[in-house]
């Protein structure tokens, strides 16, 4: 029956896509290409759909028979679980463009499906991107700016330093002899991607029909608000700049630790992003980090000061951390410390997908995370139903953000929330996945779409912070609860600045104080423990 089904779902899209194909080809700039572009959908289609029967028939035969929980299905659920990511990665990289970016996008959803695909996705979504011919560059180069590379730049390598899903990367220098970074879009990715979206959005609407309990129609709903702000590279130019006015502006206690990269609005369009090129480790380096004087802790506590900030006090926030799009490098101004260390500064890449949250939802977020850092049960609920979980689906909210069982989110431990050995580690990710899939799909269809991108945002920032310190950190939760607070404390002066509120909010902010320290002097004697037990 399901195979059926997905067959009939082919067939079915395969006419139904003619509409949004000719839709593109009469707004395109270059009709011809347009059309060759969206005479390929078809056969993109059906590579969907012979990819999606060919992973349901795999688990269909391949554990019919086994006994539920026994170590025979485990061993052959994994390696079906393995040759359903693999089927799936080859798929993305077939059909390129947008099906890369969902890729990458399901590779950091580590609550809701296996971790063998979180694993597999993760690694080549980010690191194995095609990559455009240089032919292909000089187009639009030409198309952009007029000219040939080799005209508008006193050098240009043909050879990129990094590919991504929508466009790569290649060093110039212009005639000052200024080393530059320029984004070029992949060619005709805009005329693609239009009937390519709306491909996927029949696919998983109609899956839905078939299967009630796969509903992804919320990713859907995020690509089609985020992929065109993403193919606008102007709209990422903005972004980067207005990510730092909002450091300088409201948090400039650590201003000066984060950096993105200038740009060249002379050599920038919508198609191509000329920035200043910036030497630094990508964030996943250790090595390379440490060769740089500089201490992955530090690193890792910058990072969550970072996005905490975004999060809680600036309500824009970029929402694709993951390791590619972060880079590190020493302070420019900084010297060597006692132990010849340096204070790092840590370089944001990639400004495409940012959120905004309304004041409502950022103050609810805050409180919800300082309610998780600090245990309190009441707080969590609160915060939980008014950001749209419900009365029923509350606690499982809360295991998502943290990815820890409802007994450990409410442990008054000050390390509650640090995951314990990486065995365990997994198991506890996974369990939501196996045993809640019903219910997190359920959660999701409920949570606002900004809130599911801090989700995903959470979930990039965890990974980079495991690669950091090889384990969950204390200090980033300790980080975190304090600019939750002092968020909540200040959003609570700006509802009501009477003489009774500031008298409030200094004894709040003096009741935060010896709560930090109580919880330092624990983290203290927790670090002592964990170094004399090795």
């Amino acid at each position: 029956m399901a195979l059926r089904s997905l067959f009939r779902l082919g067939l079915a899209s395969t006419a139904m896509v003619s509409g949004a194909g000719a839709a593109v080809i009469a707004s395109s700039d270059d009709p011809p290409t347009a059309f060759k572009l969206c005479a390929s959908v078809p056969l993109r289609l059906f590579r969907v759909s012979l990819t999606a029967a060919s992973i349901a028939f795999d688990y269909e035969y391949s554990l019919m028979g086994l006994p539920e929980g026994s170590s025979e299905r485990s061993k052959v659920k994994h390696e079906v679980h393995i040759r359903g990511a693999r089927r799936l990665e080859e798929l993305c990289f077939k059909n390129g463009g947008i099906y890369i970016k969902l890729g990458q996008h399901l590779g950091q959803l580590e609550y809701l499906i296996p971790q063998e695909y979180v694993e597999i996705l993760r690694e080549s979504m980010l690191n194995k991107c095609p990559v455009s011919s240089y032919e292909q560059v000089c187009e639009v180069v030409k198309n952009e700016l007029g000219e040939l590379p080799n005209k508008i730049f006193k050098d240009f390598d043909p050879v990129p330093v990094a590919s991504a899903s929508l466009a790569q990367v290649h060093v110039a220098h212009d005639h000052d002899g200024n080393k530059l970074a320029v984004k070029v879009q992949h060619i005709h990715m805009t005329d693609s991607a239009a009937a390519d979206y709306a491909t996927v959005e029949l696919i998983v609407n109609t899956l839905h029909q078939f299967f009630p309990s796969f509903d992804y129609r919320w990713l859907i709903d995020e690509v089609r608000d985020s992929l065109p702000k993403e193919l606008d590279f102007l709209v990422e130019a903005k972004n980067s700049v207005k990510c730092m006015d909002n450091f300088r502006k409201l948090s400039p206690r650590i201003a000066d630790y984060v950096y993105a990269p200038r740009v060249y609005w002379n050599l920038s369009t919508s198609k191509l992003l000329t920035m200043e090129y910036i030497e630094g480790a990508q964030i996943n380096d250790l090595k390379g980090i440490r060769g740089l004087g500089l201490r992955p802790v530090d690193v890792a506590n910058l990072l969550s000061r970072t996005f905490a900030e975004m999060m809680f006090r600036h309500g824009f926030v970029h929402c694709d951390p993951h390791e590619a799009n972060l880079l590190v490098r020493p302070h420019p101004s900084s010297k060597n410390g006692i132990f010849g260390k340096r204070k790092p500064q840590l370089i944001l890449l990639d400004h495409g997908l940012y959120k905004e949250l309304d004041v409502s939802t950022r103050t609810n977020y805050a409180a919800l995370w300082k309610a998780l850092v600090f245990a309190d049960a009441n707080g969590i609920k609160e915060n939980c139903v008014k950001l749209g979980a419900g009365d029923d689906l509350y606690p499982l909210f809360a295991g998502i953000l943290t990815m820890r069982p409802w007994e450990r989110v409410i442990d008054p431990a000050v390390d509650h929330l640090v995951m314990r050995g990486s065995d365990g580690d997994h198991s506890e990710l996974q369990m939501y996945a196996s045993q809640y899939f019903p219910e997190i799909t359920e959660l999701l269809r409920r949570l606002p779409r900004v809130i599911l991108l801090m989700l995903k945002t959470n979930d990039c920032l965890r990974a980079v912070n495991n690669s950091l310190l090889q384990r969950s950190s204390l200090e980033s939760f300790l980080i975190i609860g304090r600019v939750s607070s002092e968020a909540v404390i200040e959003a609570k002066l700006l509802q009501n600045k009477s003489f009774l509120r500031y008298v409030s909010a200094w004894l709040e902010e003096l009741s935060l104080e010896a709560r930090m320290l109580v919880m330092r002097i624990a983290l203290w004697i927790f670090q002592l423990r964990r170094t004399l037990a090795l």
